[in-house]
């Protein structure tokens, strides 16, 4: 109780009265902020051959500031990513957790309007080299989604997933 007191004694004397109130946030409104918004929807994710593979909602959350995308396969493997405009930086940032992996990837629009981002992917079992995601929008209202690992043996990015994101009906 003399906690409680003390607490509203301070804050009514006239030094506690010229501290300013938190500045709120920004609302990430500006153009940058929307440059991956083509990836939000509900989605059905297909493999080359037309097979499902699993499905994935992304969502726009914090004020549009974070796009958070919720990954089940078809095996029933999950795992989540968090996609943010990093203005220190002058990039986009994708951070994707999962029972087995961790990659912080950095990146931006490409010439041909593809987000192409790049990080060190962390595996269960260590360091998991480099590695590379592109999103594609397309014509359809589709996004295409691959990524690829560099292989340092052939001085080479290998493909290790291509996905076509559907929205469901």
């Amino acid at each position: 109780m003399n906690r409680m007191l003390t607490i509203a004694a301070l804050a009514a004397t006239p030094a506690c009265a010229q501290i300013p109130s938190p500045t709120p946030p920004p609302r990430c409104e500006a153009a940058v902020y929307r440059q991956f918004d083509f990836w939000i929807g509900e989605w059905d994710v297909f493999n080359p051959a037309g097979d499902w593979i699993g499905a994935s909602a992304v969502t726009r959350e914090e004020g549009g500031c974070l796009l958070i995308e919720r990954w089940t396969s078809a095996k029933g493997n999950t795992g989540q990513s968090y996609n943010f405009y990093d203005p220190s930086r002058g990039q986009w940032r994708q951070v994707w957790l999962s029972a087995t992996e961790l990659t912080d990837y950095a990146g931006a629009l490409n010439a041909q309007g593809e987000m192409m981002l790049e990080g060190d992917l962390q595996v269960s079992g260590g360091y998991g080299g480099r590695s590379r995601g592109t999103w594609t929008s397309n014509a359809d209202g589709s996004v295409r989604q691959r990524f690829e690992n560099y292989d340092t043996a052939k001085s080479d990015w290998v493909e290790n997933f291509n996905g076509l994101y559907r929205k469901k009906p």
